[in-house]
C-alpha cells in the first residue's frame, strides 16, 4: 500500500477489531486516524485510537493506550510505541521500513501518490466562466489556476473529471458588447466616434474586431436597421471574445473539455426551453409557487422585484431565502438559468459539481447547495470554491491599470512578463479563500523567498546530481538495482519520510478540494532536499556521489531519483514545468 498513514490506520483498526471486547460489542472506528506528530522528535506517526475508544469503552485513554502499545510492539515495522499526553500513541518505524518504502516509490514511478480516492466517480469542475466581453484579467487568473489544478489533482486521485466553461452569452452584457463593437466598426469605416460613451466597453481590444467587420462587410452593416445588425454583431463578438479568452487560457496552460453556452438553455425546442423544463421538474416536486419576496438585507440584487413572481421554495431544501425564477414581466431570472444548467449537469450523470467562482459570488453558495438537493433529491452535491482577490505589486508598489483593457491588468500581460509557471504556482501558494498579493519582483527573483524558483531548482538540482554522477563515474550503470538499505543517515531517511506523506497529501487535498496543499508540500520537500544537499557541502561523507563506493552512490542516487519524481508529479498537478536544468 502506497499510503503509509492508511496502512497503519488499517493495522491499528485490525488490532482493535481482533479484540474480544470489540467482537462482543462493536463500535464506530471511523474517527481513528494516523497523523504526523507535531514534533518530529516524538516519532514518525501518531494515532488518536485510545482517545477515540475511551468513551465507548468507558475507560481511561491511557489504560487503553497501554494495551495498544503492547500489541504494536509485536509489529515488525515498529521500533517503539510510546504514550504521550492524555493518550496519544507515537510510533517510530524501523529504518528498513523506510528504505523499503523508497523502493516502493521507485517501483511506482509516475503513479506514486495517486490512489483510488475517487474510485472513478464522475466530477464536473466548472471554472473561469468569465463573461465573453473582453480579455481575461488577473482576477480571472486565480480561478482559472485553482480550477485547472483542482481538476489535475482529482484526476490523479482517481476521479473521472470533466473540465467545463459556462459561457454567459445570453445576458444584457452581450448587447453592451455588441454596441461597443459596432462603435469600433464605425470607427474603422472612418467615422469620428469621439470618446467612448458611458456604459460601453472602452478597451482597445475591440478595435481589431471593428476593423475585421469593416473589411468583411464594408458599410453594409452601418446601413442596416439595428434589429438587423445587432444579432450579427452579437454573434461575431461572442466568437471573437471566446477566441481571445481561449488564447489567454492557453498561455496559462488552462484547458476545458466542454464550453457550455447559456443561450442553449434559452433556446426553444417545440413550445419549451431547457429552463422551462427545469422549472417544471421543481414544480413536480412541489418546490415552485407564486408569491412575493421581502427585500434582501444589504445590496438589493438586480432581479429582485416587489411584485408577485414565480419563486423556488429553496428554504425547504436548506437555503436562507426563496429565489425568484421568473420576473413579473415573464422573463426568466439569472437564477432560472442556473437551475437549468445544474439539471443539465445532473442529467449528464454528474453526482458532484464543483464551481470555482470569484469572491463576489458568495451569495451563490447556499442557493446552489439547495438547488443540488432539490434537483437530485440529495444524490448529487454542489460545492462552491470562492477565490479571493489578487492584488498586483511591483517592488511593493501597486500596479496601475492596463492601457489595452481600459479597466484592468490582463492575464496575458502577467503571464508574458513573469511566465506561466510563476503565475500558476503563486496563485496556489495561498488558500483560495485568502487574499493574495502578487509582486512581479518577488516571483522572478532567484531565492528561497520565491517558492516556484525554490521548487523548480530542487528538481533541477536532482538532475544535476545525476548528470554529475554520469560524468564522474562513467562505468557506473545508473539504472542498476540499488541497495537502499545502505541509507542510514537521518537526513536521507527524513527525505523518504517526507515523500511518504505525498499520497496522504494528494488524498486529503482531493477530498477537501484544496490544490494549494500540493504547492505547500512541494516547498517543504524541496526545502529538505536543499538542506540535505547543503549538509553534504560541510560533511563530504554525506554527499550523493562517492567515486570509491559505487553501491552507496547508487543507493543515494535512488533517493535523488525518487525526490525528483515526486516533485515532478506535484508540479504537474500545479500545472508547472519540472526543469532538468536552470541557468
Amino acid at each position: 500500500m502506497a499510503n503509509v498513514f492508511t496502512m497503519f490506520e488499517h493495522r491499528i483498526k485490525k488490532i482493535i477489531e481482533d479484540s474480544e471486547i470489540y467482537q462482543e460489542n462493536g463500535f464506530d472506528l471511523s474517527r481513528v486516524s494516523i497523523e504526523s506528530p507535531r514534533d518530529k522528535a516524538h516519532g514518525d506517526l501518531a494515532t488518536n485510537a485510545a482517545m477515540v475508544l475511551a468513551k465507548p469503552l468507558k475507560q481511561n485513554p491511557s489504560a487503553i493506550a497501554e494495551k495498544l502499545v503492547l500489541a504494536l510492539d509485536d509489529d515488525p515495522d515498529v521500533v517503539s510505541a510510546d504514550i504521550a499526553g492524555p493518550g496519544f500513541i507515537n510510533l517510530r518505524l524501523t529504518e528498513a521500513f523506510w528504505t523499503n518504502h523508497l523502493d516502493h516509490i521507485l517501483s511506482q514511478g509516475d503513479a506514486y501518490g495517486g490512489d483510488a480516492t475517487g474510485q472513478g466517480a464522475k466530477v464536473n469542475v466548472e471554472y473561469v466562466s468569465a463573461n465573453p466581453t473582453g480579455p481575461m484579467h488577473v482576477g480571472h487568473c486565480r480561478g482559472a489556476v485553482v480550477g485547472d489544478a483542482l481538476a489535475n489533482l482529482l484526476e490523479f486521485a482517481g476521479f473521472d473529471v470533466t473540465r467545463e466553461y459556462y459561457i454567459n452569452d445570453a445576458g444584457g452584457q452581450i448587447e453592451v458588447l455588441a454596441r461597443s463593437v459596432f462603435l469600433r466598426y464605425r470607427e474603422a469605416l472612418g467615422e469620428d466616434i469621439g470618446s467612448i460613451p458611458e456604459g460601453l466597453y472602452p478597451g482597445d481590444y475591440l478595435i481589431p474586431l471593428g476593423q475585421e467587420l469593416a473589411q468583411k462587410h464594408g458599410a453594409a452593416l452601418a446601413e442596416m436597421d439595428e434589429s438587423a445588425w445587432l444579432p450579427l454583431i452579437k454573434e461575431a463578438s461572442i466568437d471573437a471574445m471566446m477566441d481571445l479568452i481561449r488564447t489567454d487560457l492557453a498561455a496559462l496552460g488552462v484547458r476545458h473539455e466542454v464550453f457550455f453556452s447559456e443561450r442553449d438553455l434559452h433556446h426553444q425546442t417545440g413550445d419549451s426551453s431547457a429552463i422551462s423544463k427545469a422549472i417544471s421538474t421543481l414544480e413536480e416536486k412541489g418546490l415552485v409557487y407564486r408569491g412575493t419576496l421581502p427585500p434582501p438585507k444589504g445590496a438589493v440584487p438586480e432581479d429582485w422585484e416587489d411584485r408577485e413572481q414565480l419563486l423556488f421554495r429553496s428554504t425547504d431544501v436548506g437555503d436562507d431565502m426563496d429565489r425568484a425564477l421568473m420576473k413579473s414581466n415573464g422573463d426568466f431570472t439569472y437564477f432560472a438559468a442556473d437551475v437549468a444548467y445544474f439539471k443539465d449537469k445532473f442529467d449528464r450523470q454528474f453526482t458532484e459539481m464543483i464551481f470555482v467562482l470569484g469572491a463576489d459570488h458568495g451569495g451563490y453558495v447556499k442557493r446552489m447547495e439547495a438547488l443540488a438537493k432539490a434537483i437530485s433529491g440529495g444524490s448529487a452535491r454542489a460545492t462552491i470554491r470562492l477565490c479571493q482577490l489578487v492584488k498586483l505589486f511591483r517592488d511593493g508598489e501597486p500596479i496601475k491599470m492596463s492601457k489595452r483593457s481600459g479597466e484592468f491588468v490582463t492575464l496575458r500581460e502577467v503571464v508574458d512578463e513573469v511566465g506561466r509557471d510563476a503565475v500558476r504556482f503563486m496563485m496556489l501558494y495561498r488558500k483560495n479563500d485568502a487574499p493574495l498579493d502578487f509582486d512581479f519582483a518577488k516571483v522572478t527573483e532567484q531565492s528561497k523567498d520565491n517558492p516556484v524558483f525554490y521548487v523548480q531548482y530542487a528538481h533541477a538540482r536532482c538532475h544535476s546530481v545525476l548528470r554529475q554522477a554520469a560524468a564522474d563515474m562513467p562505468d557506473l550503470d545508473l539504472d542498476a538495482a540499488a541497495d537502499t538499505g545502505l541509507l542510514v543517515d537521518g537526513g536521507e531517511l527524513d527525505l523518504v519520510r517526507k515523500m511518504a506523506e505525498f499520497p496522504r497529501i494528494v488524498d486529503s487535498a482531493a477530498r477537501t478540494h484544496e490544490p494549494h496543499r500540493i504547492a505547500f508540500y512541494l516547498y517543504e520537500l524541496s526545502s529538505q532536499l536543499h538542506a540535505h544537499w547543503n549538509r553534504g557541502r560541510d560533511k563530504p561523507g554525506l554527499r550523493f556521489i562517492h567515486q570509491e563506493n559505487a553501491k552507496l552512490t547508487l543507493a543515494r542516487l535512488a533517493l535523488v531519483k525518487a525526490v525528483s519524481r515526486v516533485i515532478a508529479k506535484g508540479l504537474a498537478i500545479v500545472g508547472a514545468d519540472a526543469p532538468v536544468e536552470m541557468r
